[in-house]
């Protein structure tokens, strides 16, 4: 399940909180201090109202919690106070329970709140007249939602009132409900109690919202039901593709975390097929190339990334110009593996058509890849990627010769130094393989010769290899290396010509065996 929170927001919240309960104990000591002055007038003794709201304050001071002593909690007679605070017709009274409820929902173990049988009254506050004290009922519920344990309780009659709540008139109050709502799409099933109360076309509505912190609690809400392919139909059975028009308007957000989380809930459904196609048919290209240009391109990389791989889309993300972006994108974010892993990906996948090999070859992409390749910062799980790419474009002979004459002295040291790095042999192999498809031009001859020692070393290795796929590509890169005299002379008598014989006696003895066993039929081969 998708968390919804990046690390910027993770560490926003938690200053949040902290923020918060400086905040309520400031608050506390100030209404506390306001109604004991309170409780001294006369005032209070003209009318009953008046009357309960002298004795209530007397009361207030007893709610206060002793933070340094977990043992000392509030007592029944205080819990009996407050929620004749929160179930008055006093809409004053009403927003002062709810402050403190937040206060305490703040402080107490998330259960100990349930236990303590707290949650009736809170909810009941989301009836208030009283904004704030709506506000703070939400921001209770949000709270206790966090703890798996709390959410039965709150879902048996809290769903449908935040239901109404989140379309609320006042914003704060409609920011709150919504991220309670947040809050109870944290596990599967209530998730599923979500969806049959009908809380999808009211988080879909709340994306049109004008307040930024509800199209994100909205949106990352979505995106949570959304990692669960069962409630794909309900997400998008309302009418003219709403939703998906709804999540590409707000990916072109100006609010980053915004844009951003559309882009991973449109990810989401791209698994789809057929969502796709609707996707390109509503022209999703264009903003997210503009995504691209961000500091955070990489959910719109992902998502391009899974585009690319339906080729009926591969026209369109070509003809929109997306490869001179890719390209420019990879020079700008070298170190980071989300981006060069995708964008090799979506390189490789439009390269099946001829306008994307020719659209490659007039972009930045290739350069690009290589230069990822001497990023001190990258894994060998992301090189292993930017490898076996490079080695897959040159399979077509278009980019083979474009590569050939775009890669440099330090790529070349690179791609050496990999191919001799045997503990990771499929780095070893991609690495080595790119290298055997270079073409041995006057340049590319002055580029190899200062690595014929090392090279000498790796393909003995490669000989020595059990694996037949290491030995013929040995063979292939020393066939390709022959075509200078100066490899020429150092292979002559050395160890590896003596393996390379070897090599070839076995093969030779492995053919004369075979044909001791023919003719072999054509059943018997393929049984």
């Amino acid at each position: 399940m998708a968390s919804g929170f990046c690390g910027n927001c993770s560490r926003l919240l938690i200053e949040f909180t902290a923020h918060l309960r400086e905040v309520c104990r400031e608050f506390e000591q100030k209404i506390r201090d306001v109604f004991r002055e309170l409780s001294k007038c006369t005032c209070f003794r003209i009318t009953p109202e008046r009357s309960f709201l002298r004795r209530t304050t007397q009361e207030l001071p007893s709610l206060h919690l002793l933070y340094d002593d977990e043992t000392q909690l509030l007592n029944q007679e205080s819990l009996q106070g407050l929620n004749r605070l929160a179930t008055s017709e006093n809409t004053d009274l009403q927003m002062t329970a709810a402050m403190y409820y937040l206060h305490l929902s703040h402080h107490l173990c998330k259960e100990l709140v349930i236990e303590m049988g707290m949650l009736e009254p809170i909810l009941e506050l989301f009836k208030s007249g009283d904004a704030t004290a709506q506000c703070h009922s939400c921001a209770c519920v949000t709270m206790l939602a966090s703890s798996e344990s709390n959410r039965e309780a709150i879902m048996v009659d809290g769903i449908i009132p935040l239901l109404a709540l989140a379309k609320s008139y006042d914003p704060q109050v409609q920011q709150n409900a919504t991220w309670a709502l947040l809050q109870l799409t944290q596990s599967d099933w209530s998730i599923r109690i979500l969806c049959q109360a009908g809380a999808i076309p009211v988080l879909v509505l709340l994306l049109q919202s004008s307040d930024s912190e509800v199209q994100f609690y909205s949106c990352t809400a979505l995106c949570n039901i959304a990692a669960i392919q069962e409630h794909h139909p309900k997400l998008l059975s309302i009418g003219g593709h709403f939703l998906l028009k709804s999540l590409l308007t707000l990916m072109s957000s100006s609010v980053q975390k915004n844009s951003t989380q559309a882009c991973r809930c449109l990810e989401t459904f791209s698994k789809n097929v057929l969502i796709q196609e609707q996707l390109i048919d509503l022209d999703c290209v264009l903003p997210l190339k503009a995504l691209l240009k961000t500091s955070s391109p990489e959910s719109a990389i992902t998502l391009l990334s899974a585009l690319s791989a339906h080729l009926p889309n591969n026209d369109v993300l070509v003809s929109e110009g997306l490869l001179d972006e890719i390209g420019q994108l990879l020079h700008h974010h070298r170190s980071s593996s989300v981006i060069i892993t995708h964008s090799g990906k979506i390189i490789t996948d439009l390269c099946r058509s001829c306008m994307g090999q020719q659209a490659v070859m007039e972009s930045l992409c290739l350069s690009g890849l290589l230069w990822a390749l001497l990023s001190p910062t990258l894994s060998d799980e992301t090189l292993l990627h930017v490898t076996s790419h490079l080695h897959h474009l040159m399979t077509w002979d278009l980019l083979k010769s474009n590569l050939s004459v775009t890669i440099t002295s330090d790529q070349v040291s690179r791609l050496v130094k990999l191919s001799g790095q045997i503990q990771n042999p499929q780095l070893s192999y991609n690495s080595a393989a790119i290298i055997s498809k270079l073409e041995m031009t006057g340049e590319m001859v002055q580029l190899l010769r200062p690595h014929y020692i090392t090279m000498l070393e790796y393909l003995l290795v490669f000989l020595k290899n059990k694996d037949v796929k290491f030995q013929q590509l040995g063979i292939v890169t020393i066939f390709n290396l022959k075509k200078d005299g100066d490899f020429s002379s150092l292979l002559a008598n050395s160890e590896l010509e003596l393996q390379l014989r070897k090599v070839h006696a076995q093969t030779e003895e492995t053919r004369r065996l075979l044909q001791m066993i023919e003719p072999l039929s054509p059943t018997s081969v393929n049984s």
